[in-house]
């Protein structure tokens, strides 16, 4: 019998999978029993596997085997949000919005309507902003322990394009991108986007590993590091000042540039310094207003050191030249005025409620969160895979984010992160106590 050849056990098993003759839920061979029967080597065996996953037909869970995966659109890293029942509890994606607000936006434009700098919003801002617009951002920023001059600020569409940029201007395709093996799955898709390699961190309960950082800045050559030490999305872990300083003094023995993502730094009230002014030489602070404010002004910021600002302007001229003239209007003004500052005071008494009406909800059930945030990491039983989780909720008009949306490499945890925000505050204790249902009646 001659050996298989890679792509015809790649063909037979997507076939095999789409037809359903390998029903979802199937356990595969083990990798080396598919190199005896293929007569393959283990290598091979390991590449054919690799690439079914990236096709979304299987996934492999560590200690388990790999398994035929739920094809129902609702695990993975773009969800669908289309749903089979007509009442949808969304878990999957944060949209927090306060009571009052669209009478604030009211009053905002009927002001900036009447204003006699009205026709300057018609007028193109310069890529970054105007000076007295990022002059405005750099003292908000002050509350959150950065002191930079208003010329190391500049203003983008919201803090994705902030990340977009920084990572198109200081980085060059094949570079290695030190990253959580847990993290925001923005940062997944623009290092994808600009080529880069992403080089995960194992993670523990309360920050990245550090000596592996260490051992991995020693064998590669790493150009950045990707780092949400205040409020991580997933996991919702605080770094102490400790993990900070050394995480700094790792980038600066091995001249790594720091990119901090600050989106949910806000809720803790009281968090140590930011990596940015430990090391402001070497750190890109980015963040913006959708967690705070509202996630439909897209305004964000980036604080540069300054031998890197005209670069990442360059940058901004190819991505629609940053924030538009009204949206920056709106929020420049209300973070002069002290709304923001409201907004976000009232945002953490919102999640610490939240996170009450979670922790009675969940009780037992293996879960961390920060009790001020909007996230909970919640674990799996060995027999609930993520995939089939995720479909058997979205039957039950619940939408949730599974592991795999956050996995920055090969480890996919069996756990789900469920955003808080979303729902009205009165009806989450009864969504998550459905949801617990679900899960409870899932056989082993």
């Amino acid at each position: 019998m001659r050996p298989s050849s890679y792509k015809a056990v790649v063909d037979e098993f997507a076939a095999s999978i789409r037809s359903g003759r390998l029903p979802a839920g199937t356990r595969l061979p083990t990798h080396r029993a598919l190199a005896r029967e293929r007569r393959v080597a283990l290598a091979t065996a390991t590449r054919v596997y690799a690439e079914l996953a990236a096709m979304g037909l299987v996934v492999g869970e560590p200690g388990r085997g790999t398994f035929v995966r739920v094809r129902s659109g609702y695990d993975g890293l773009e969800p669908s949000r289309s749903l089979p029942v007509p009442r949808v509890a969304d878990l999957s994606f944060n949209q927090p919005l306060g009571e009052g607000q669209s009478d604030r936006l009211r009053r905002a434009l009927r002001a900036l309507s009447v204003s006699g700098g009205a026709e300057a919003l018609l007028r193109q801002d310069p890529p970054g902003g105007r000076p007295h617009e990022r002059a405005v951002v750099a003292t908000y920023l002050l509350g959150r322990g950065i002191d930079a001059a208003p010329a190391n600020v500049l203003l983008t569409s919201g803090t994705q394009q902030g990340l977009d940029c920084v990572l198109r201007s200081l980085t060059r395709p094949g570079d290695v991108l030190a990253v959580d093996a847990l993290s925001y799955p923005g940062v997944r898709l623009l290092a994808s986007a600009h080529g880069l390699d992403l080089a995960p961190t194992p993670v523990t309960a309360t920050g990245p590993d550090l000596d592996a950082l260490d051992r991995l800045c020693r064998t590669r050559p790493v150009r950045a590091i990707y780092a949400m030490p205040t409020l991580h999305n997933p996991l919702g872990w605080v770094l102490d000042q400790e993990r900070r300083d050394r995480l700094v003094a790792l980038a600066r023995a091995h001249d790594c540039l720091i990119i901090e993502d600050g989106t949910y730094a806000f809720l803790d009230p009281s968090p140590p310094p930011p990596l940015q002014a430990l090391s402001p030489e070497r750190t890109c602070y980015v963040a913006g207003l959708s967690k705070n404010a509202a996630p439909g002004l897209r305004f964000g910021f980036a604080v540069l050191p300054g031998r890197h600002v005209e670069t990442v302007i360059r940058s901004l001229r190819l991505a629609a030249w940053g924030a538009p003239g009204l949206i920056t209007a709106l929020a420049t003004g209300w973070l002069a005025d002290g709304t923001v500052a409201g907004w976000e005071e009232d945002r953490r008494r919102d999640a610490a409620a939240r996170q009450d009406i979670a922790r009675a909800a969940l009780a037992g059930m293996p879960f961390t969160a920060h009790p001020v945030s909007y996230m909970v990491w919640l674990g799996l039983e060995p027999h609930q895979r993520p995939d089939h989780v995720a479909a058997q909720l979205a039957r039950a008009g619940i939408l949730v984010s599974t592991a795999d949306a956050f996995a920055t490499g090969a480890y996919r945890p069996r756990a789900l992160r469920l955003a808080l925000a979303t729902p009205p505050r009165n009806e989450l204790g009864a969504v998550l106590r459905n949801l617990r249902d679900v899960l409870d009646a899932i056989p082993p």
